[in-house]
């Protein structure tokens, strides 16, 4: 992993100063420059040159030179605008400066340390590996840095513009002043650098930047790691993490587990609209980070969900957009508090066994003129020709994924956001827009790639390193990609050709899924295709099955509102369609509020309705959803074997007039060490082996409904979600199940019971 170089060695090429300069060989036109800003190494004619010094405070009627704990020597103006130079003993190693400002009647005296007397902060090293694209931690050497840096406290400053005319970084500590503070360019690596003593955690900044066109532009920090709240757009210098974490045994325990045969069923939210404080008038607002750390833990290990999925956590200048417009790639929003408070929400969910999902959106960013767009008057990070750079759907910027830096600021903030909040993956937003260049464009609208084809090789190119980077770096931790499209082997190894991703969001069954849901009954006969389709193609990738936040805004209602029939048959419907989900093979993830029966559209400016729960049907929904997870993670043939069809099998998939539908989740057996396929069926096996579901989908109880099962005797009815204790009408089978010698559905043995209305069953053998 590379580390800066910086301080190691004076003679490293990215030091421009080419020793000293005499006060009388100073070239005219570069001091006019260092006045107008414009200068490109201003070091080269401020700061200490042998036994002169040189600095330049705007509109100072004096300064002077303090060396060691001596006497203030006058210095001599030099430029009216406010250039000085001094002589200094050689043998001094340390000055400060000080300088006068106004007149006899009010002036003041302003003392400082010389920005300009010190080395880089960068090295040949960073700036190397930076410019090939593969500096793994660059959040260590770009941005703002507190740090003692030539024996001075302070913060070192370093941006990518390399097509800039200047940069200048301005501050509240320089009266954001950009004439105080020019940057030297760094050559070729197009860095621009200064370490300004005396600045500290905490204080606001921006890059005023002028561009290749010309203009001057206050620019945000592509790599700030704090920000001011919104709607203010200030990067802050971030305190070092002083946060000492306690999830070790997590990190350890994540290292060791495969998630692919673990139980993982996820809770979505948004932070800002999960729960509002009250303030006694109907009024509120969003918990902060340290408040979601005291309430959502306890929360979610109730409902029993493994892992909580946050909807973008980095800054983002409109609450609107939900997090999906990123300005500030490196910042946890300032919203609900400091990097170190989410740090501490993180550690709270960990410490409660639940893994942390974070949505990352690397496929496009705002236009928004403070922030990346244009950044160094030219399409810097995203491409100069629209029918590239542009994204029709959401108005927005694309990156240049085959630009070396543009690459490397998203694969190394990838990382940044596992190595310094603990963040056990990152779920990839609209990939899909990524992976072709006619993604929502009509023709003449794109630019083919240089085979003549659709796909967007530059952008697969990042995807594979993004991925590449997180499970070679971080074992344990794993990448969702949100991909809607037939593109193959999104989550398959890189080293077979795929993508690399851990999981892929499965679109189509959730498509599918509500839509057959949404149907009354009468006519889901003729939609029941789109219940078994998903079983085609289940084991293609490693799915996750989504109930998500899109399902619930613009129009779409929320997921009870999907439901046909009155309020009773509605409750039916979403208990049963969860439990459906619960069993069928894949990962599961559910949006906030869901649990509850929420029964108004989401709105990210309100709160859920929590008053809800003061309906029963309702605590009992809630309630459900805890009991399928414990029952979910209590049987290791529900989650064991999701991503091969040994862990499935129909059992009567085609009862269309009825609609009902049946299949067990069941535990690969082991290999007899022969290297053969294990043959089914197997023999008699332990009961949490073998889980069967069955979905009686339409409001009309069966009586005696027979189905085949694997093995006669005594079947726990383990799940009903017709249960009273949930809402239901607590039509049942007694908790028990019969099952004799009687071949049925292909099956060895089989048992006729009651299939309650619009509920599933799970059933599993007698232990004994």
């Amino acid at each position: 992993m590379a580390t800066s170089s910086a301080g190691s060695s004076p003679t490293t090429a990215t030091d421009a100063r080419p020793g000293p300069v005499a006060a009388d060989g100073i070239d005219p036109a570069e001091l006019e420059q260092v006045v107008a800003g414009r200068h490109t190494d201003p070091h080269r004619i401020l700061g200490r040159h042998g036994g002169v010094v040189r600095a330049y405070r705007p509109e100072a009627t004096a300064m002077r030179l303090v060396a060691g704990g001596g006497e203030a020597v006058p210095m001599t103006r030099i430029h009216p605008a406010g250039v000085f130079e001094g002589r200094l003993d050689d043998r001094a190693e340390q000055y400060r400066l000080e300088a006068d400002y106004g007149t006899e009647q009010a002036s003041s005296t302003f003392a400082f340390d010389d920005p300009y007397r010190s080395w880089p902060t960068l090295g040949d090293l960073d700036l190397h590996l930076f410019g090939e694209g593969r500096h793994r931690r660059l959040w260590e050497v770009l941005g703002a840095h507190p740090r003692v840096h030539d024996g001075m406290a302070g913060v070192s400053f370093a941006v990518w513009a390399p097509n800039a005319q200047a940069v200048r970084v301005v501050g509240d500590w320089n009266f954001w002043d950009g004439r105080v503070h020019p940057m030297r360019s760094l050559g070729s690596s197009g860095v621009w650098e200064l370490f300004i003593p005396g600045v500290a955690a905490g204080s606001r900044y921006k890059y005023e930047v002028i561009g290749a066109d010309g203009r001057t532009v206050l620019k945000a920090d592509p790599m700030a790691r704090a920000t001011e709240v919104p709607p203010a757009t200030a990067s802050i210098v971030a305190h070092p993490a002083r946060h000492e974490w306690r999830d070790d045994s997590w990190i350890d325990q994540r290292a060791r587990t495969d998630l692919l045969g673990r139980p993982m069923s996820v809770y979505e939210l948004h932070l800002g609209s999960w729960l509002h404080t009250s303030d006694g008038a109907g009024g509120g607002r969003p918990l902060t980070y340290l408040e979601l750390a005291e309430q959502l833990p306890a929360y979610v290990a109730e409902l029993g969900f493994t892992h909580v999925e946050l909807m973008p956590v980095a800054e983002h200048p409109f609450s609107g957009s939900w997090g999906y417009q990123v300005s500030a790639y490196y910042a946890p929003t300032s919203r609900y508090g400091s990097p170190d408070d989410f740090r501490a929400l993180v550690d709270a969910l960990h410490q409660a066994g639940i893994g942390v999902i974070v949505d990352w959106v690397p496929a496009h960013f705002p236009r928004d003129e403070f922030a990346l767009a244009r950044f160094d008057g030219t399409a810097l990070y995203e491409h100069a020709d629209p029918r590239k750079g542009s994204q029709p759907d959401w108005g927005t910027l694309v990156f240049n994924f085959g630009r070396n830096e543009v690459r490397n600021f998203l694969v190394a903030n990838a990382l940044y956001w596992i190595e310094e909040f603990h963040i056990d993956a990152l779920r990839v937003d609209a990939v899909a827009s990524m992976l072709y260049l006619d993604y929502s464009r009509k023709a003449g609208e794109w630019v083919p790639n240089e085979f003549g084809g659709r796909e967007n090789l530059e952008a697969v190119a990042f995807l594979r390193e993004a991925n590449e980077a997180v499970f070679g770096t971080y074992p344990g931790a794993t990448m969702i990609a949100e991909e809607s499209t037939a593109w193959p082997s999104v989550s398959r190894p890189t080293y077979l050709g795929g993508l690399g991703f851990g999981f892929k969001w499965n679109m189509g069954w959730m498509h599918d899924t509500l839509e057959y849901f949404s149907q009354d009954p009468l006519f889901r006969r003729y939609h029941h295709n789109e219940l078994t389709f998903g079983l085609v193609y289940a084991w293609t990738e490693n799915f996750v099955l989504p109930l998500s936040h899109d399902e619930v805004v613009h129009g779409k209602g929320s997921l009870l509102a999907k439901m046909p029939g009155d309020r009773w048959q509605q409750l039916a419907n979403l208990r049963a369609l969860y439990a459906w989900m619960w069993a069928h093979p894949g990962k599961q993830m559910l949006f906030m509020g869901a649990e509850l029966g929420q029964e108004r559209e989401w709105n990210h400016d309100r709160d859920l309705d929590w008053w809800l729960l003061e309906r029963p049907e309702h605590r009992g929904l809630k309630a459900m959803v805890g009991d399928l997870n414990a029952l979910y993670r209590a049987y290791p043939a529900m989650w064991e074997a999701d991503f091969t069809a040994d862990g499935f099998a129909w059992i009567d998939a085609s009862d269309v007039e009825r609609s009902v539908l049946s299949f067990m989740r069941r535990r690969p057996p082991a290999s007899d060490g022969t290297g053969a396929p294990p043959a089914w069926p197997a023999p008699p096996a332990p009961a949490d082996d073998v889980v069967v579901c069955v979905a009686n989908l339409t409001p009309v109880p069966q009586e005696a409904y027979r189905i085949g099962l694997p093995r006669a005797g005594r079947w726990q009815e383990i799940l009903n979600t017709d249960a009273a204790e949930w809402g239901g009408s607590g039509l049942g089978n007694g908790g028990w199940v019969h099952a004799e010698d009687r071949a049925w559905h292909g099956q060895p043995a089989s048992a006729a019971f009651v299939l309650p209305p619009l509920a599933v069953l799970w059933l599993t053998p007698d232990a004994e």
